[in-house]
């Protein structure tokens, strides 16, 4: 072999090996998480948090699928107001938005379209801040029935609708625990309190945020 050709195959030697060291530290997991995972930010109330004594959804979805990591950021008795004051903190280096919310304004009296205006704009500042996003609606209330029925019921409409405009898949959280034979209100087994999931009503919520779109 030449000296020329030697040194040409030095150069082409030594460009391969940069070439494999910048790949290698692109592809290095960022500290704390595994390469292929994907980052699910859950933001919402005491739904999303978890009731006492209780997993809360995002567990069972994680057990699902254990490509999935959460980042719980449900705090109990806030309005949708307070929850969006907290989603870009919350969102921060997530890949996925799941919002959750509405409850406590129709238990604190106010008015479900100024509700559905929040969620809305949480959806679209996910969006902007280049998340995928998903939208739940609202859970029957049993110590609520029947006088927050109709009022629930009209808030899950508005969250429906806004799912549909913004292009958004949505989370059936409401019939999905809902007692087929007293409507409005959640299944005896999957409730622990009548405002909250039981374990299994908590088991079924994730199943669901799992097989979502």
């Amino acid at each position: 072999m030449s000296r020329r050709s030697s040194r040409g195959a030095t150069a082409t030697t030594s460009s391969r090996r940069r070439r494999a060291r910048r790949n290698a530290s692109r592809s290095r997991p960022i500290r704390g998480r595994a390469s292929a995972s994907i980052l699910v930010a859950a933001l919402g109330d005491s739904i999303t948090a978890g009731s006492p004594g209780s997993t809360g959804w995002d567990h069972w979805a994680a057990r699902a699928d254990p490509r999935l990591e959460f980042r719980n950021c449900g705090i109990y008795g806030q309005r949708t107001d307070e929850i969006a004051a907290r989603l870009d903190e919350c969102a921060q280096g997530a890949d996925v938005l799941i919002l959750q919310g509405g409850v406590n304004d129709i238990a604190q009296g106010r008015d479900v379209e100024h509700a559905a205006e929040n969620l809305r704009a949480m959806v679209r500042r996910g969006r902007e801040l280049g998340l995928r996003v998903a939208l739940a609606d609202v859970l029957p209330w049993n110590n609520g029935w029947p006088n927050a029925e109709p009022t629930i019921r009209r808030l899950n409409a508005l969250i429906a609708e806004i799912a549909r405009d913004e292009h958004v898949p949505l989370l059936p959280f409401h019939d999905t625990l809902e007692d087929p034979e007293r409507p409005g209100r959640m299944r005896a087994e999957w409730t622990s309190d009548g405002d909250h999931p039981s374990p299994e009503g908590y088991r079924r919520l994730g199943e669901l945020a799992f097989t979502s779109p």
